[in-house]
């Protein structure tokens, strides 16, 4: 059993308190962006995964929840259902997994109903004192339920509304420098719409245009405890388009590109009295912090040798703002509708996570059947994320009878 010392929950449990600070080269002033509950942003299926974690304007499919849930009026089968595990943060550690379960039903030609299962666990960890005396054991774990409808507004547009429950158990009720601790609990909506063209032409080549966004994880603020101050939900826009070309009736090829920005405040920069030099108080409620977390990013500060902020960089500020923009970038190849590859990549600024990764998969159906599978390739060097594997299996009933007229 791998021992993790209480340093590490702590850390978790306070994550929003805990604000990086300004390096010595003014030109690489981190400044990352904390929420709670991360795990509600990481890409859970393979198909996605495969193509650099984009999802929000390709086409629907099973898990279009995390996504995209709007893009479920637009999927092809009756139902559909999927289950997606894959071993988070091997670098590190060794039990820590992530599993996903989703599955949608058509209500009629114009709407879908779709559910989704979240869980995330951290694996085994011993918790002791400051003098290194075991407290317990405890496996951190966290969850979220999701439930969506979506519908048909026109022939090529669709919109969705999604409701999601979280509850993330981090310290299994430890009482951390003398409070209380308790199981943080939430709850959460999503706002979504998905544009779909299928009868674009390029020349001769048969086409399909799509774009869509996704507005995630609107919500309260989730406490761990009575003593702590509320930590804002992952709230995150999610941007992006796709381009798909039908060169011939068995092969298609997919191009897609997304843009994220989380809606939370940026941390601001302090004197050294601990008032705000610049930016903005970040306790401020949830529909503000959407709002202003597109103008709140306090740039590069320049300090002296007493580490006092002087100054500002001109033009800084929007430049910060611009950094908060993760991009993805994937393609897909389908052939027959049997097989598909997979290749992406995904960018993440240096000053704001440095999450810089290409990566790979394929996919094979066989009449109901389904498997993707997806590798992460690292770019930057000591990646926890390096050589990340997720599987995904599904499940379309209706397969085999929507395709007989075709084989006829």
């Amino acid at each position: 059993m791998k021992k993790i010392i209480i340093l590490i929950s702590l850390l978790m449990l306070f994550n929003s308190l805990v604000y990086s600070q300004t390096t010595s080269r003014e030109e690489f002033q981190l400044n990352t962006i904390t929420t709670a509950v991360p795990f509600l942003l990481i890409g859970p299926d393979s198909r996605a995964g495969g193509m650099g974690d984009v999802g929000v304007a390709t086409s629907a499919d099973v898990n279009s929840m995390h996504w995209n849930p709007a893009k479920y009026a637009f999927a092809k089968k009756e139902m559909e259902f999927s289950m997606s595990y894959s071993p988070w943060l091997r670098q590190l550690v060794n039990d820590i997994k992530l599993a996903y379960l989703s599955a949608y039903k058509r209500i009629d030609k114009m709407s879908t109903a779709a559910f989704a299962l979240r869980y995330f666990s951290l694996g085994k960890i011993t918790f002791t004192d400051i003098t290194g005396a075991t407290i317990r054991d405890f496996t951190p774990n966290e969850f979220s339920i999701d439930g969506a409808y979506a519908r048909k507004l026109s022939n090529k547009l669709s919109a969705s509304m999604s409701a999601r429950y979280i509850y993330s158990n981090l310290t299994g009720g430890l009482t951390v420098l003398g409070a209380d601790t308790k199981p943080g609990q939430s709850m959460a909506v999503d706002v979504s719409m998905f544009y779909n063209n299928e009868d674009i032409r390029l020349g001769e080549m048969k086409a399909q245009y799509a774009a869509g966004f996704n507005i995630s994880n609107i919500g309260a603020k989730m406490a761990y405890s009575n003593a702590a101050r509320r930590d804002f939900l992952p709230c995150n826009l999610r941007l992006g388009n796709a381009l798909t070309l039908v060169p011939d009736e068995h092969n298609k090829v997919t191009i897609a590109l997304d843009f994220n920005k989380l809606l939370v405040p940026t941390p601001p920069q302090y004197d050294n009295n601990g008032d705000i030099f610049s930016g903005q108080n970040p306790d401020k409620g949830v529909a503000s912090a959407i709002f202003s977390s597109f103008y709140d990013a306090p740039g590069q500060v320049i300090r002296n040798n007493q580490g006092e902020p002087v100054e500002v960089v001109k033009g800084s500020r929007f430049k910060e703002e611009l950094r908060e923009i993760n991009i993805g970038a994937g393609t897909e190849w389908i052939y027959d509708n049997q097989f598909a590859a997979r290749f992406g990549y995904f960018h993440e600024h240096p000053t704001k996570g440095n999450r810089k990764y290409f990566t790979f998969g394929i996919g094979l159906k066989y009449k109901v059947f389904g498997l993707d599978i997806s590798y992460l390739a690292s770019v930057t060097r000591n990646n926890p994320l390096a050589r990340t594997l997720r599987f995904t299996l599904s499940f379309a009933f209706d397969k085999a009878k929507s395709e007989k007229p075709s084989e006829n």
